[in-house]
């Protein structure tokens, strides 16, 4: 069983608490905020702003829940959440993450939550923006940096990281079942009995809740899971094992046909990323 990358014998305190001033309440079009969790705990509980808000993984991984939806944040790419969207985020035990906040309407990004590709370029235009004290006028250096920032960042490709999810008891109960325990390998038809359901009712019901087969939805967990393991740190060859692949192979072949690439290609095209 895999076990829960963002949880640390190490317990710190929320990341919230050093966010000061907040920055909900600064007003300005764009605030960024480098944020290291081996200094603070690794749950962020569910929560929401009146800005939109990209998390950037710039090393391990976060998982954000949020809008029916579980979204991984591999290294060098970004979750985008808009405001008002109530969310949680769980990191692996070494991330660090930027948290850039945009005041709504500063640019045109998108209006429900994506994972966002975020390019070397904006990345460093992020950290910059972090690394800023104080404030700043539309005019002056960092002002016009922010106005070429939240330009690229709208320019960004989403990126297919999504694992939708439902609130149906049913469907629930199975996430969470295989959330739990990734490599149980029980059919369709062992899941309706499970659940009290006919195979043919559960399979309309999976479609109806989360817009993908049965088999199309185990296997997207598997690729959600297998970005947080191997951004934390674990091996192909114990992730593969972990999903209940017959080989690494096998594994490797799944990851390819969702991704394009294979996971040590994949995270070696990305600077912060493991290849492992």
């Amino acid at each position: 069983m895999i076990s829960k990358s963002g949880q640390s014998a190490r317990r710190r305190r929320p990341c919230s608490v050093d966010f000061d001033p907040d920055p909900d309440r600064l007003g300005r079009p764009a605030v960024a905020l480098d944020v290291d969790f081996s200094d603070y705990e690794a749950e962020v509980p569910r929560h929401q702003h009146r800005q939109g808000q990209l998390i950037l993984a710039l090393h391990g991984a976060v998982t954000c829940t949020a809008a029916n939806g579980l979204w991984i944040v591999p290294p060098d790419c970004g979750v985008w959440i808009p405001g008002g969207v109530p969310h949680s985020n769980q990191v692996t035990s070494n991330a660090r993450l930027s948290y850039l906040f945009v005041e709504p309407d500063a640019a045109a990004l998108p209006q429900e939550c994506c994972t966002l590709s975020v390019s070397p370029m904006l990345r460093e235009m992020i950290l910059r923006l972090a690394d800023q004290p104080g404030g700043y006028t539309s005019d002056d250096h960092v002002g016009r940096l922010v106005r070429v920032l939240l330009d690229e960042l709208a320019l960004m490709p989403k990126e297919g990281l999504e694992l939708p999810v439902s609130s149906h008891p049913k469907i629930a109960a199975i996430a969470a079942a295989l959330t739990a325990e990734p490599g149980d390998r029980r059919t369709l038809a062992e899941w309706a009995d499970h659940v009290a359901m006919s195979e043919r009712s559960l399979k309309r019901l999976m479609v109806q809740e989360t817009g993908l087969t049965f088999g199309r939805w185990r296997r997207q967990l598997h690729l959600v899971i297998a970005l947080r393991e191997l951004a934390g740190g674990a091996t192909v060859q114990r992730v593969s094992s972990d999903l209940g692949y017959e080989s690494v192979t096998a594994f490797i072949v799944m990851f390819k046909k969702a991704l394009g690439t294979t996971p040590a290609r994949y995270f070696a095209m990305r600077p912060a990323g493991l290849a492992r």
